[in-house]
């Protein structure tokens, strides 16, 4: 692509890419985002290539040239399970799990004749829904941040412009000042999505406020959730629409370098930044003299080490420094003294994918959008027991239940909601009495819990809730830098009293000694990671008190869960003296006579369950 130099020149590269887009009679478009190429979708790239390259009188793209099929690798669409997934435009179908040996199908009848291939399509109540946007798993969503991941190549700057990239940088270069720009990002109350929903506005104008002159742009993009996602998909899908909110942030602040901080565990999202990166440098929206003005920026890729402190602001800019991934006691804050002790905006993926289109369509339209305090959308990583897993994106404010049971489809096998676990290690539990509660920063604040990045997991009946709490603080514990004590040493307490509960050994008085340890970390602990790492436990405990007293006064776990608190029994009726189970019981446990019936001695027995994998006639139960 030239070089694009001034306004005018803009508009006719832009009008160019859309007529190349209009060009192709049919879009073939395949997810190419992490998940899919781990189920194989490359090889279904390459396949529909080469049937569109042998077919007569058909072109595959190879450099300007038009085709009048076009094939492209987009980015993650979001219904992760079905995947691989393949789109058909202009028919707007979607085709789930598709396997290599479906391509000549495909191409047969849709590419070529239009016809949908029904067998791969989805299906719910016997009824087929032809379209991705029929989808209940779409229909029930807003997207917006995600609104081209998956329609777009997402290795083509081109794709991106006509899809409507750097119209928001347009418009902020051409007809607005700095001092407005911030205005407007204050106005329309965007809210950061990195987890504590800081006003953006009010950052942004506080280092532009700063006497120092050098300042930087920086993006979090380490996302070190567990079950998270939502950045690496933007990342991998649709990276021109974060790095323009970069560059407007940089215009806004008077920033001139930016970086962009990505865990190594990301290899795809880092290619695809490195190559958009590498067209807009080319095209003219990053380096000097930005589309003919005065306005230079320059930005970098920073590999993280996949440490889950670096998501906290001072730790990711040490992190960049090369230094070792520790948070420091605040004030001065980011904003203050950040990268290099210099005045820094810190946001992460899906914040500055939010800039781009409150600039284009105002803050007005963007307040439309959620609740009175938590304009616009949310991406949620939508996981655990629930029929639809994946990528999703709703206003804020919508009900909990909305996300679970219609963009979810409810729980699987039949099974009762118990829970779901929001924010990471750094959020709480909700409860099914929270199942209305809106999804938004201060309704979620007001219990003590919090949306974090956005990773959901929601949990069946089949799941303890003790265990949960413990597996969340293992994390934590695991990932404390150690540089304060109230983290360090607090999680550490707090993981053996768990680790006791879960095996049986627990004490009524260890709940309270949960609480104090609770209270003592987040009131001391030295960043924010280590003030929410609590919240699991403490939320929890609150909600599901009665599995904590099972666990510790009946040493029973209800969920059947927890191995060192599962009694294993045999039925007599049923024991057929066969002598399988106690030949293969590593701890000896189990005795008798063969062709009679053999007992479990309790005192004996390790639990772990390998007599019931032994005997052939089900004579061996578990009792919760």
């Amino acid at each position: 692509m030239i070089r694009i130099e001034n306004r005018f020149q803009l508009k006719q590269v832009r009008a160019e890419c859309q007529a190349e887009t209009k060009q192709e009679k049919c879009r073939v478009l395949i997810c190419g985002g992490t998940g899919c190429l781990a189920g194989g979708s490359a090889k279904l790239y390459e396949h529909m290539k080469e049937l569109a390259a042998e077919h007569e009188n058909v072109q595959v793209e190879i450099g300007p040239e038009i085709a009048h099929i076009g094939v492209h690798k987009s980015g993650c669409h979001g219904f992760c399970e079905m995947g691989p997934l393949m789109r058909i435009e202009p028919y707007g179908y979607l085709y789930l799990k598709v396997q290599e040996s479906d391509c000549g199908e495909i191409f047969e009848k849709t590419v070529l004749r239009g016809q949908p291939v029904e067998r791969l399509m989805f299906r719910q109540d016997n009824k087929v829904y032809p379209s991705e946007e029929e989808i209940p798993f779409y229909a029930k969503q807003t997207r917006l941040v995600l609104k081209n991941c998956g329609h777009i190549d997402a290795e083509r700057i081109e794709a991106a412009i006509a899809a409507g990239a750097y119209e928001g940088l347009e418009k902020a270069l051409f007809e607005m000042t700095p001092k407005a720009v911030i205005q407007a990002i204050t106005d329309s109350k965007l809210r950061g999505r990195g987890g504590a929903g800081f006003p953006a506005g009010k950052k942004w104008s506080q280092v532009a406020a700063q006497k120092e002159t050098v300042r930087y742009v920086v993006c979090n993009g380490d996302e070190g959730d567990p079950g998270a996602f939502m950045d690496r998909s933007i990342m991998e899908g649709d990276p021109h629409r974060m790095i323009e909110g970069m560059l407007i942030a940089a215009y806004a602040v008077g920033a001139q370098e930016g970086y962009i901080y990505v865990r190594a565990e990301y290899p795809l999202a880092i290619e695809r930044l490195k190559l958009a990166i590498a067209q807009a440098e080319e095209a003219g929206f990053l380096g000097d003299n930005i589309l003919g003005t005065d306005f230079c920026f320059r930005l970098h890729i920073n590999r993280g080490a996949g440490a889950f402190v670096c998501g906290e602001g001072s730790a990711l800019t040490a992190s960049i420094e090369g230094k070792r991934g520790m948070p420091r006691v605040k004030p001065p804050r980011t904003v203050e003294h950040g990268l290099w002790e210099k005045p820094t905006v810190l946001n992460n993926v899906e914040t500055y994918a939010n800039v781009p289109m409150i600039i284009q369509r105002g803050a007005e339209w963007y307040r439309g959008i959620g609740t009175p305090e938590s304009p616009g959308t949310k991406a949620f990583a939508l996981t655990g027991n629930v029929c639809n897993t994946g990528l999703i994106e709703v206003p804020m404010g919508t009900p909990l239940r909305d996300i679970v049971f219609d963009v979810g489809g409810g729980i699987p096998n039949g099974k009762k909601f118990k829970a779901v676990q929001i924010g990471g290690p750094s959020g709480g539990c909700l409860s099914e009495k929270d199942l209305d509660r809106h999804m938004d920063f201060d309704s979620l604040t007001k219990i003590g819990a919090m949306i974090g990045s956005g990773g959901m997991v929601v949990m069946d009946e089949d799941t303890c809730m003790v265990e949960v709490a413990r597996f969340f603080m293992s994390f934590t514990q695991r990932e404390s830098c150690g540089k304060c004590v109230p983290c360090r040493e607090g999680t550490q307490r707090m993981l053996e009293i768990l680790e006791r509960i879960v095996a049986g050994q627990g004490t009524m008085e260890d709940l309270d000694t949960l609480r104090d340890l609770a209270d003592m970390i987040e009131n001391t602990a030295l960043c924010g990671l280590g003030k929410s790492a609590p919240k699991p436990v403490i939320s929890t405990l609150n909600a599901f008190r009665d599995e904590y007293v099972a666990h510790i006064r009946d040493r029973r776990c209800p969920a059947g869960v927890c191995s060192k608190l599962r009694v294993y029994s045999i039925d007599p009726a049923k024991c057929k003296g066969c002598s399988k189970c106690a030949r293969n019981c590593p701890a000896s446990a189990i005795h008798g006579t063969l062709k009679s019936p053999y007992t479990i001695d309790q005192d004996a027995c390790i639990r772990c369950g390998s007599c019931v994998e032994q005997c052939a006639f089900g004579a061996i139960t578990v009792e919760k």
